[in-house]
């Protein structure tokens, strides 16, 4: 691909329409200054002090963003509950200029929510999994408190969820599916509503169908799939175990380059046997394995220097991916933009960053 084309599918971004479908989550940062901690009188362990709060659509809501980073127009569809997180949510989506029409609001639901302390330090310069502030202060993540839905998602509001995807369809170009509750049916991709999205995507053969899902990729039939390595050892292992061939004796982090392509392409083609449908095996740093009925496409990740933050970098994979794809770029050509947009969001530290067309541009022409 060269800058030419580029910028000629960037060109269409503005014009898209994509529907994001699945578990939104609310991102709560809470920042602590260690030195305003009390002891508890009652128990007598610190007691830290909040001296910030922040907060921004998380899951389903960081591919969002993304999307909306690269002027993409975004409808929402998902189930958040009626409380202050379900609340915070809705005016981030807003605020990103997103249409929420789609999301329901559930008096019995959490709105899912990743709380996120980030303890301040003093400190010139921030590290992986940090991030300093106009202060110059370090902030460091400690551990995230997640509240989550862990019953069913009521038959009733699967209904409507289904109803309102089938009706939203048709004024869209894609649809990315966000599978990240990983305990069945407690999330929004629930058994009935995948069954619904196979349905679906041959039936509207000219819109885009992709998901990512962090516990049941394997399971999709009939749309695009975006498995990370480890993800597709997983599917791979209960679809038909024989196909791991040695490589599934390791960890997928302990392989080699070589090692992880070649595992790529075998665990690909299971997968795109299975669902008939392009399948993009994201390498980290090794880039992107694409398989199509054309066959294999090994797009090369990106260098980056300095100190980086791979969370949410799946989320700008996939958005730029499917932007993409809505487009009418190739398979090579889409994982090129998921690529560009990865090697981005991976330097913004200690938050879910994203990409902009312009950054996208540039990144470009600097590598």
């Amino acid at each position: 691909m060269n800058r030419t084309r580029l910028a000629e599918l960037l060109q269409t971004f503005p014009a898209l329409h994509i529907m994001v479908v699945g578990d939104f989550f609310l991102d709560k940062y809470l920042s602590l200054d260690p030195d305003l901690s009390e002891n508890s009188l009652e128990t007598g362990l610190e007691a830290y002090q909040v001296v910030e709060i922040r907060h921004s659509p998380g899951a389903a809501g960081t591919v969002v963003a993304n999307l909306r980073a690269m002027d993409i127009r975004v409808s929402a569809l998902g189930v958040i509950g009626q409380d202050g997180a379900g609340f915070d949510l809705r005016q981030g989506l807003l605020q990103r200029g997103v249409n929420i029409d789609g999301l329901i609001e559930h008096p019995d639901r959490f709105t899912p929510t990743y709380l996120k302390p980030m303890l301040r330090a003093p400190g010139a310069a921030a590290s992986s999994g940090a991030v300093a502030n106009e202060a110059h202060l370090v902030e460091r993540e400690l551990n995230r408190l997640d509240i989550k839905n862990r019953r069913p998602l009521p038959p009733d509001v699967e209904t409507t969820l289904i109803l309102r995807l089938d009706q939203l369809l048709p004024q869209v170009d894609g649809v990315i599916i966000a599978d990240q509750v990983q305990e069945r049916n407690c999330g929004v991709i629930t058994d009935r509503v995948r069954a619904a999205l196979a349905r679906f995507g041959p039936a509207h053969s000219a819109t885009i169908f992709a998901a990512d899902s962090r516990a049941r990729i394997g399971e999709f039939e009939q749309v695009i799939i975006k498995p990370n390595l480890p993800e597709a050892m997983a599917a791979v292992q209960a679809i038909d175990g024989e196909r791991l061939t040695g490589i599934g004796d390791h960890d997928a982090g302990e392989l080699t380059p070589a090692q992880t392509l070649d595992a790529a392409r075998i665990w690909g083609e299971v997968l795109f046997e299975k669902n008939q449908q392009p399948v993009f095996i994201t390498l980290g740093a090794n880039g992107i394995l694409a398989v199509t009925a054309a066959g294999f496409e090994h797009c090369p990740g990106l260098a980056v220097a300095g100190d980086i933050d791979i969370v949410g970098a799946g989320d700008s994979v996939m958005a730029g991916l499917v932007a993409g794809l809505c487009a009418g770029a190739t398979a090579n050509e889409a994982a090129s933009i998921g690529n560009l947009a990865a090697s981005i969001t991976i330097q913004q530290l200690g938050t879910t960053g994203t990409a902009s067309r312009e950054e996208l541009m540039r990144r470009f022409e600097a590598v």
